[in-house]
């Protein structure tokens, strides 16, 4: 469902493994990046109403800040994810993001999910 040498995935992963502890797995296909609990997954899926269905392979999926939350979803940048957008998770195409900006989002996610000594160590 990856390829592992996909440069945007080599961005992403830059980022979420800078973060204090964070670790990656596969999960379900996709390259997955956590402490105790899941920060952001490489790769997902949008559910637009019954049998559609849009793929976003080079996607990253993040919780955002409940403070940006509301201007991200006016963005029409992010997508809610299929099975995990009621939970709160948004995703991005990769390509629409900055460095900087990814590094941001995967930090907010990061610090939604960590346990707070990771926290308190950025």
């Amino acid at each position: 469902m990856f390829d592992d040498d996909d440069p945007l995935l080599a961005i992403v992963r830059a980022a979420a493994l800078a973060l204090p502890e964070a670790a990656e797995k596969i999960a379900h296909g996709r390259p997955t990046f956590f402490t105790t609990k899941v920060f952001a997954y490489y790769g997902g899926g949008e559910r637009r109403g019954p049998g559609d269905h849009v793929q976003h392979p080079a996607s990253v999926l993040i919780l955002p800040d409940h403070d940006d939350e509301p201007a991200m979803r006016q963005d029409e940048r992010f997508w809610m994810p299929a099975y995990l957008g009621p939970r709160g998770w948004l995703g991005i195409d990769v390509a629409d993001t900055a460095p900087g900006e990814l590094a941001e989002l995967l930090d907010a996610s990061f610090r939604r999910s960590a346990p707070r000594r990771l926290v308190d160590r950025l």
